[in-house]
């Protein structure tokens, strides 16, 4: 046993040692794999973690019908996003998904992808803080973090395997287990006020109405009595937010 492999079993092992009658029957073996998975999903390059966003970002792309840039959401995507193909040294991919759900998401790598269903109820300004947000999750390491956690899990050990020093290639059912718990999981209210700081931001620093962060989740929170369901299962309060972002506003 090296002494990596010592130390992070030693750890384990202290935390149970108080309780014999449960130690006895944990097996070591397990415990010794799920400390190694621990330890070398913090020790994942940010090289590896952009791959694994790429491969996300690919069978994602794959698995919706995107709009293509002649569509009516195309032409306003592009619109919208015209001069956005960096923000403060962040590269951005912008694409649009033809689903009637209302939602957006952001990966760690500059994907951006918002819905048509949500393009459809909002004007452009508030898409545009809907980008600023999601922009907000990548800048803050929301993203980031989320994927080192998910690795953390046994179900994605296997997520953490390198080749020759290179990510590995994920299977369709990998990527779908990670795109779940890193991207459809929901952010927490304190990820989600950080992010709708750096979304008032974004509108201030680009010249948009900031009054759009507050009629975007004002907005999102009528939906959310009559169809913005899909918002809510990542988005939580929009209520609460409205309101902070009006007191900002107002300051």
């Amino acid at each position: 046993m090296n002494r990596r492999n010592f130390i992070l079993f030693s750890a384990l092992a202290s935390g149970v040692s108080s309780i014999a009658s449960v130690a006895w029957a944990l097996d070591f073996g397990k415990m010794m794999d799920a400390g190694k998975a621990l330890a070398d999903a913090e020790s994942v390059s940010d090289a590896d973690l952009k791959n694994y966003f790429d491969q996300m970002t690919a069978h994602e792309d794959a698995q919706n019908k995107v709009a293509g840039p002649s569509t009516p959401h195309g032409k306003r995507l592009a619109k919208l996003t015209s001069g956005l193909a960096n923000y403060k040294g962040l590269d951005l991919d912008f694409k649009v998904y033809q689903t009637p759900e209302i939602n957006a998401f952001a990966m760690a790598n500059g994907t951006i992808r918002l819905y048509s269903g949500l393009m459809d109820e909002f004007t452009d300004d508030e898409i545009r803080y809907v980008i600023g947000h999601e922009v907000g999750h990548v800048q803050s390491g929301h993203t980031k973090a989320r994927i080192q956690t998910a690795m953390r899990t046994s179900a994605l050990r296997s997520v953490i395997s390198a080749t020759d020093g290179e990510a590995a290639k994920l299977a369709d059912s990998q990527l779908g287990d990670l795109f779940e718990k890193v991207i459809l999981a929901q952010h927490s209210q304190s990820n989600e006020r950080e992010a709708d700081d750096r979304a008032m931001d974004f509108m201030k620093t680009l010249k948009y109405d900031s009054k759009a962060c507050v009629t975007a989740l004002d907005k999102l929170d009528k939906l959310s009595g009559g169809g913005g369901a899909s918002w809510l299962s990542t988005h939580p309060s929009p209520k609460e937010r409205a309101d902070r972002m009006r007191t900002q506003l107002a300051a």
